[in-house]
């Protein structure tokens, strides 16, 4: 078995686990994609329920602390709009958001920061918008339905929540990119990297960035 090295090509040969900076731990890790998941699927069963009531295959949403106000927002003139502009309800469609937030969290090995950049990216399109469309949803509860969904503020907390869990891996393939350009200004180059196709220059700049991780590491220790 060969040793285990830092850099990353040819990858059966690479540590998976490495830190990369400006982190000091890994983002792609296990440990850090695994709850990102699980807190995708307690959202996606909660939206999927309120999506049920939407299509009116459930008598009632359940709501243990606003009671009948979430039949009133899940019914509100805006979920209305929202199923007329998009064909389904506003709760199917973070229902599938939040699917696709557990699938690509669980896709890839745990150095796709760098071997599929794309994957992560995808990934952080998936969480980050919808973290913000969440939050704009639970201000138009208040302001303008004048009335609050429980369901509605535990997915919507959940989705900034996975935010700031994400975005340190989305950071660190875009700033892998990033570098490939500015060291090279090439852009098929940064496109072949984005697609994960091995790259001598890509390869170097992803072990400077484990190494830099590394020298952080031992200086705080």
């Amino acid at each position: 078995m060969s040793q285990l090295t830092l850099k990353g090509f040819p990858a059966e040969q690479a540590d998976l686990n490495v830190a990369v900076a400006p982190f000091d731990y890994n983002p792609s890790a296990w440990s850090q994609r695994i709850p990102i998941c699980i807190l995708a699927i307690i959202a996606f069963v909660m939206a999927t329920h309120m999506a049920l009531f939407q299509w009116h295959l459930i008598d009632a949403p359940w709501d243990p602390v606003f009671g009948e106000q979430t039949r009133l927002v899940l019914e509100s003139d805006v979920a209305l709009r929202m199923h007329r502009w998009f064909g389904i309800p506003d709760a199917a469609l973070g229902a599938l958001a939040y699917l696709g937030d557990a699938i690509f969290g669980l896709a890839g090995s745990t150095r796709r920061w760098q071997y599929r950049p794309w994957l992560v990216i995808l990934f952080g399109i998936d969480v980050i918008p919808l973290g913000v469309v969440s939050a704009i949803l639970v201000i138009c509860q208040g302001t303008i339905v004048g009335q609050w969904c429980f369901l509605c503020l535990l997915t919507a907390l959940i989705s900034l929540i996975l935010v700031v869990m994400a975005y340190d891996e989305v950071f660190a393939s875009l700033k892998l990119l990033y570098r490939v350009w500015k060291r090279t200004h090439d852009k098929r180059l940064v496109w072949s990297v984005l697609w994960g196709k091995p790259s001598e220059i890509a390869d170097e700049i992803a072990s400077e960035m484990v190494t830099a991780a590394l020298k952080t590491a031992k200086r705080s220790t």
